[in-house]
């Protein structure tokens, strides 16, 4: 398995770590320059696919991106597999293997995780979350009796009845429950659950959509529930394993996992982890990882998603084709006036007639931006950043159509397949 190779230099310069590196106006700074950004490639690809590496060089060489990763499939083989760097610190190398926060692409594996519960005969889609774990709200609080209407499917789809825009996401909301629940920093998922249980909804489950990073953490805890094993133990059983994919883990806030890289973030805030106020770099426990756990807090590389990505293509080891369908079916509300709609865990796109499906899932996190599209036409990529914000004030989302762009100039694809090489 190749590593990351991070020195205590490297980790300290972007983690903020006392001694390694500096903030300074809120902005992530390291020790002077002595030398350039140098742009370096790491991993296997071919000569014909080259816009896919001209389009990462220009992405990141932009936006001032340390390190990148992308893996791109063709007729369901790996044909290209590489890590990006752009730093002037030999210590920081990124490799194809190299490990990154994915945040909100973890809806997928959550989602696929409920999907098979459902496939196994242990819980259904249309059954309501209270009749899966008991919701215990505050002391003088009580539940929502509309919480009766939330299913797995609604949960899934973000029609649960919880809209941010109006009352916050509870999953970055640590200080308000911490104080509301007079228990301490750092907070765990029961604490945000029993919090919500005795807040109202927005709406009425089933009537619209909004999206909801708590739906995806009930989601977790009704996984934990019917299956009886940690969530993550769950997945890496029921859904990595039969995949080959061993790699992907629960990140942490502060301690990286072996292989992970550091992330950078231009912004700093007051840390969730304890009581001491202090102020850190925003990637490092301006936010809770541990709060993520069904929403955004797997890690992995790019070559592991496109495995994963790969298992929906047809019925395998994973799902079978009901489960298939029922995770890419149509809501009962929600479809967007483009056309598109978001099914359990993916948001899917139907075209050519609607006999086929774009789908695909992006993430964001302070030091954090993904993608994952699985294309109609046999073409799917990942593509994964240890930054989402930086000075130049552009947008990250157009990787999505700079990558399409460059394999509509690609003539020829090769016919090598990769994944033999990294599983």
């Amino acid at each position: 398995m190749q590593r990351i190779r991070t020195s205590r230099r490297t980790f300290g310069r972007l983690a903020g770590t006392a001694g390694l590196g500096a903030l300074a106006g809120g902005v992530l700074v390291g020790s002077p320059s002595v030398a350039a950004p140098t742009w370096r490639v790491t991993g296997r690809s071919a000569a014909s696919l080259q816009p896919f590496d001209d389009a990462m060089r220009g992405f990141m060489q932009a936006r001032d991106i340390p390190a990148g990763q992308l893996a791109v499939t063709y007729q369901g083989r790996l044909v290209l597999a590489r890590g990006y760097t752009y730093s002037e610190d030999a210590g920081l190398t990124v490799q194809p293997t190299s490990l990154f926060r994915v945040a909100s692409v973890s809806k997928s594996v959550t989602a696929a995780a409920v999907a098979t519960l459902a496939q196994d005969g242990k819980l259904g889609l249309t059954t309501p979350v209270t009749s899966l774990i008991n919701l215990v709200p505050p002391a003088g609080q009580q539940l929502d009796p509309r919480m009766s209407q939330v299913t797995m499917s609604r949960l899934l789809q973000h029609t649960g009845g919880w809209d941010r825009s109006l009352s916050g996401d509870p999953m970055f909301m640590d200080r308000t429950i911490s104080r509301a629940l007079g228990v301490p920093m750092e907070l765990h998922l029961a604490d945000v659950v029993r919090y919500m249980s005795g807040r109202p909804l927005d709406f009425a489950p089933g009537s619209r959509v909004a999206y909801s990073n708590y739906g995806y953490g009930l989601a977790r805890q009704v996984i934990e529930k019917v299956s009886g094993l940690p969530y993550a133990s769950y997945v890496q059983q029921r859904l990595f394993a039969p995949l080959g994919i061993t790699r992907m883990k629960l990140a942490w806030s502060v301690a990286p996992l072996t292989g992970e890289v550091p992330y950078r973030s231009q912004y700093t805030g007051t840390t969730v982890l304890n009581e001491t106020g202090d102020t850190v770099p925003a990637p490092y426990g301006a936010f809770s990882m541990r709060l993520q756990e069904g929403n955004g807090r797997w890690a992995a590389s790019a070559v592991d998603l496109a495995r994963w990505a790969a298992a929906f293509d047809a019925a395998g080891p994973v799902f079978d084709n009901s489960s298939l369908s029922r995770i890419f079916a149509r809501p009962e509300v929600g479809v967007n006036p483009s056309g598109w709609y978001y099914g359990l865990g993916w948001q899917v796109r139907p075209v050519s007639g609607g006999t086929g499906r774009n789908t695909w899932h992006t993430g964001s996190l302070p030091g954090t931006s993904t993608l994952l599209v699985r294309g109609s036409n046999g073409l799917s990529f990942v593509a994964l950043f240890n930054q989402r914000d930086d000075a130049s004030g552009l947008s990250y989302s157009t990787i999505d159509p700079d990558l399409w762009a460059a394999s509509r100039r690609v003539t020829s694809w090769p016919s090598h397949n990769l994944f033999p090489s990294y599983f």
